[in-house]
């Protein structure tokens, strides 16, 4: 019966070219503008780290004056000092723990040569790379020994080591940064979370990934200096370990919601005492996990949710013509309804019939709305955003965009399908 239903759909929508090819516009239209928007949505609010970004947390706290604080109405600072992170860090109240810094430095291969080159690099301690789930090709990581001792090891990034090294194995070779010697111990296989959530509040936040990965207190020793540096008063920012700023951020692995509780008790004692030693005034405390953090960092713009609600709007726009065409054809087949009520057809078969004729509209329209929606994001790719590279359609997308479409048709199909099975076939056979 599918297959007859088929055949009279096909020879329906052959028998009316131009009213076809406007409803299957019409859907492709609304379609690639709602797959256009939503693949952007989803880019900029896709989960970093599936299956960790629920277990990792970011501890603030407010180390600022008192001076214009109202209890209640302001917010954490999102970067600690150094004497802060290192206070929360060396209590290890996580069973995973890293302090983080971004920075640029200047780059060298000691072995290949070449000329030295500004990167990005991070600046954190040994838990960081294992805590995010990172992969090795060569190599791994350094230990927290080296983190005390500010041994100058680096872990680089699979895009520098092609770059310096060819894609070779670079383990155990030398890399200058900022004029200094650093031994490569691990080369990390593709790692760019996106967004890039550690480095979102310095405008870090799609992309290649870092180049660079060293211990903390190494890259501090060789001037490497963070780009996101908040001071509450005048300071000598060439000595940050003393200076009265903010510039390091702690992420630390909770596994339930019983460690996340401790820790939250445990912020808020330190900063009690804190206050009871003078040193702070602010009681604020917040443990934001990794899309909590995204949501305070506003890294999905509300023109980004607006685009995509005014392209559902659209896509309304689009079947409800969809709707009004497809009534039309119904009501020019009356007669041809009506012979076939008469012959026997069912209102089932009759409702079954436009509902097939409806859904072959849609996956034409889903067709077409690919092809819309591939040109869209062609165009959202050469714009200059920092996302703009990675716009594309994915699998789960492409199998979304066919959804959409069919259920699109088969809702604009209900009304003319509902007024084709209630056709009376008398009137129809006395006017023939």
């Amino acid at each position: 019966m599918f297959g007859y239903y088929l055949n009279l759909a096909l020879r329906s929508l052959g028998r009316n070219r131009v009213l076809t090819t406007l409803m299957v516009l019409a859907l492709a239209l609304g379609i690639g503008a709602c797959i256009t928007t939503l693949t952007v949505l989803r880019l900029l609010s896709g989960d970093p780290l599936p299956g960790r970004s629920a277990q990792l947390y970011y501890p603030q706290i407010d180390p600022y004056p008192k001076n214009g604080y109202i209890p209640g109405e302001s917010k954490p600072q999102e970067n600690l000092t150094w004497v802060d992170a290192n206070n929360l860090f060396d209590a290890h109240r996580a069973p995973r723990q890293a302090l983080v810094a971004l920075g640029s430095a200047k780059i060298q291969s000691r072995d290949a040569g070449g000329r030295p080159f500004f990167g990005d690099a991070v600046m954190t301690t040994a838990d960081f790379l294992p805590m995010l789930g990172a992969p090795f090709r060569y190599g791994s990581g350094w230990s927290a020994d080296d983190d005390a001792a500010g041994a100058r090891v680096v872990v680089i990034a699979d895009f520098l080591n092609q770059k310096l090294f060819g894609g070779a194995n670079s383990v155990g070779r030398t890399l200058r940064l900022n004029g200094h010697d650093f031994r490569v111990v691990g080369v990390l296989d593709h790692f760019s979370p996106q967004p890039r959530f550690y480095a979102i509040n310095i405008g870090r936040s799609y992309g290649d990934g870092d180049g660079a990965f060293l211990p903390l207190r190494a890259a501090r020793a060789v001037q490497l200096d963070p780009n996101n540096i908040s001071c509450w008063e005048a300071a000598d920012i060439e000595h940050l370990e003393t200076a009265p700023c903010m510039w390091l951020g702690l992420w630390v692995q909770l596994t339930d919601a019983t460690a996340v509780a401790n820790y939250k008790r445990f912020l808020d004692g330190y900063v009690r005492e804190q206050i009871a030693q003078g040193r702070f005034h602010r009681t604020d405390t917040a443990l934001p996990d990794v899309l909590q953090w995204l949501r305070i960092e506003n890294v999905v713009p509300d023109d980004a949710r607006l685009q995509a609600g005014l392209a559902f709007g659209f896509l309304l726009i689009c079947v409800t013509n969809t709707i009004g065409l497809l009534l039309a054809k119904c009501l020019r087949r009356s007669r041809e309804i009506g012979v076939r009520r008469a012959l026997g057809a069912t209102r089932g078969a009759i409702f079954g019939q436009f509902m097939v004729e409806a859904a072959m509209v849609g996956l034409a329209g889903g067709l077409l709305g690919l092809a819309v929606a591939e040109l869209g994001l062609w165009g959202i790719r050469h714009q200059p955003a920092e996302y703009a590279s990675l716009a594309r359609l994915d699998v789960s997308m492409f199998v979304f965009t066919f959804i959409v479409a069919l259920v699109s048709a088969l809702v604009a199909g209900l009304l003319p399908a509902w007024r084709a099975c209630v056709v009376s076939p008398a009137p129809q056979l006395k006017s023939a």
